[in-house]
């Protein structure tokens, strides 16, 4: 049986969209098995939150993983808590816990910057970048991934991330739901057994996500950045294996990624515990499609649009940038116009194509400004975006 078709067993519950914060996270590791999970305080955010650090398992092979350096980047959090959950069940899965348990430890720090998840922002209460902070270690958060690093000194790293929704597969058509990465230590892209290890152990991870998700997995860019905890952990000889949550159709909380997220995690650790990377090659990681940005949120095609005396036909992209309510636990979203013109070869997350419409222009379309027009057919509105806020939608 495929493990992911238990996930609902795991899923943690309690964490069921992407607005957590940093109390709702104290409850949960409170509630750990202390006879199997070791928690600990490490060190406080700038606004004084505590960092905690779950420590699991008995084996020699030291694995770090850590998630939501940036707060707005939620998902891999609550798939590390499904985890926790899957390692203390009871079922035909229990030789994959007992090899992950007995040949590996785990170190987990979940929520790096719990400041940034309370408000929902990447950085951190600086307003630094915590992963653009690996060598001028400016914020607290930062000085604590990499003192911890330094200690553990484990031989893999897992850095979970989440990305932004216009990057796909390839030219599949289907969006990156998840990118892997291993990322370079150098910027000559030079490959040395510690990066050759996380190559291995991506490849892995690929085919397995193959099997559940086809087509919906991509290679990161693999462009070197001296600032970041990944290029550097890489060159400090932990094998990093970098991690991302993309975007899926009609998915906004991310709640069905996230056992996929689920999923990659646990086929990194599989291989890890059972040795079976090691029969993965460098060519196998290389024959993963890399990202490529050709998404939209929406996409509009054969507008037919008039412009004064002007007539034309136009490709429109939309993305939806989201702001924080007033809540804190939910978003509204803005739609700006990515792109216009000839849009062939890209996709939307939703599609309309527009040839039969009329399209009334509120105000002229301007590369990354909000939109403002209407798609009627006939007497019923298709469409209707005011200053980037969808008022009426039927498609």
């Amino acid at each position: 049986m495929e493990i992911i078709t238990r996930f609902e067993q795991y899923r943690e519950s309690a964490l069921n969209n992407r607005f957590f914060k940093h109390a709702d996270l104290q409850n949960l590791l409170k509630k750990l098995n202390p006879e199997i999970f070791h928690l600990r305080e490490v060190g406080q955010s700038v606004e004084g939150r505590s960092i905690s650090l779950v420590k699991v398992g008995t084996g020699k092979k030291r694995i770090f993983l850590w998630s939501q350096m940036h707060g707005d980047e939620p998902t891999a959090t609550m798939a590390l808590f499904d985890f926790f959950n899957f390692l203390v069940a009871d079922d035909e899965f229990n030789p994959l816990r007992q090899a992950i348990l007995e040949n590996c430890t785990l170190y987990i720090l979940p929520m790096v910057n719990p400041d940034g998840a309370e408000i929902f922002t990447r950085r951190n209460a600086q307003g630094i970048d915590i992963n653009r902070d690996f060598k001028h270690q400016q914020s607290p958060e930062g000085r604590l991934l990499r003192k911890l690093r330094d200690e553990i000194q484990p031989e893999f790293g897992f850095n979970l991330h989440d990305q932004g929704p216009v990057w796909s597969a390839g030219k599949s058509g289907l969006p990156a739901t998840i990118s892997l990465l291993a990322p370079p230590f150098d910027e000559a892209v030079s490959v040395n057994p510690v990066r050759q290890k996380a190559m291995q152990v991506i490849s892995y991870t690929y085919k397995k996500l193959q099997q559940v998700l086809p087509n919906h997995t991509a290679r990161f860019s693999d462009e070197y950045e001296s600032r970041a905890f990944g290029d550097n952990f890489q060159a400090a000889g932990t094998s990093t294996i970098l991690i991302e949550a993309g975007s899926y159709a009609h998915d906004p909380e991310k709640q069905h990624i996230r056992k996929f997220i689920f999923r990659a995690i646990l086929s990194g650790l599989e291989c890890i515990a059972n040795n079976t990377y090691q029969q993965e090659t460098e060519a196998d990681y290389s024959i993963i499609p890399q990202n490529d940005k050709r998404h939209f949120h929406i996409l509009i095609k054969n507008a037919q649009i008039n412009l004064g005396t002007i007539s034309y036909q136009s490709d429109i992209g939309l993305i939806a940038l989201q702001e924080l309510n007033n809540d804190r636990r939910s978003v509204s979203y803005t739609y700006l116009v990515e792109d216009l013109g000839d849009l062939e070869n890209y996709f939307g997350y939703e599609t309309l194509d527009a040839s039969s419409y009329k399209f009334i222009l509120t105000r002229p379309l301007e590369h990354q400004q909000p939109a403002d027009f209407i798609l009627q057919d006939g007497f019923s509105t298709i469409l209707s975006i005011e200053n980037g806020r969808i008022t009426n939608k039927n498609f």
